[in-house]
């Protein structure tokens, strides 16, 4: 084996593990919350939960996961849950969640916009369905904070210069 493939080996192989290291759903359980963020950098979002901490690593608004590392009581990972897909967005409670239960579970929209006929925002959350589906998940909050209303579409097709087909 040449000198230059033993190099392109060994550079590609240290890619590939610098990417698993930035990989959420790859922490152990049990691993300090100093040790993550080292491994994975600040999360986009840090939130009290009643028996711990949860760290949010969000790929929004481009990309198409959130990643909720719940922390027990010690500061140590207890769980991780990619949460933008279609299992965890249908357990949104229309009429009961708020806009602060909403942050907590999905973190920070794509896009937050307004619509005619309703007072409030409606954040958008991309994500994908089984088979790479690109969907959109559009959630109303209401002027109050309350969730009205969740609507699902497909995300547009885009054209190799971002026009929409």
């Amino acid at each position: 084996m040449s000198r230059i493939t033993r190099a392109l080996g060994a550079t590609a192989l240290a890619l590939v593990l610098a990417a698993c290291g930035s990989m959420p759903e790859t922490v152990s359980p049990g691993t300090s919350r100093a040790e993550i963020e080292q491994r994975l950098g600040r999360p986009t979002a840090v939130h009290p939960l009643p028996d711990g901490t949860r760290l949010q690593y969000s790929r929004q608004p481009s990309g198409q996961q959130v990643f909720n590392l719940d922390l027990d009581a010690q500061g140590r990972l207890a769980r991780v849950d990619q949460v933008l897909d279609i299992e965890w967005l249908q357990r949104i409670q229309v009429d009961r969640w708020t806009r602060e239960d909403v942050l907590r579970q999905f973190g920070q929209p794509a896009v937050v916009e307004r619509v005619a006929r309703f007072e409030g925002g409606v954040w958008t959350y991309r994500y994908l369905e089984p088979f790479s589906l690109a969907r959109l998940a559009h959630i109303y909050i209401d002027a109050q904070g309350t969730v009205r209303r969740v609507v699902y579409t497909d995300e547009p097709l885009l054209d190799d210069v971002g026009n929409r087909f």
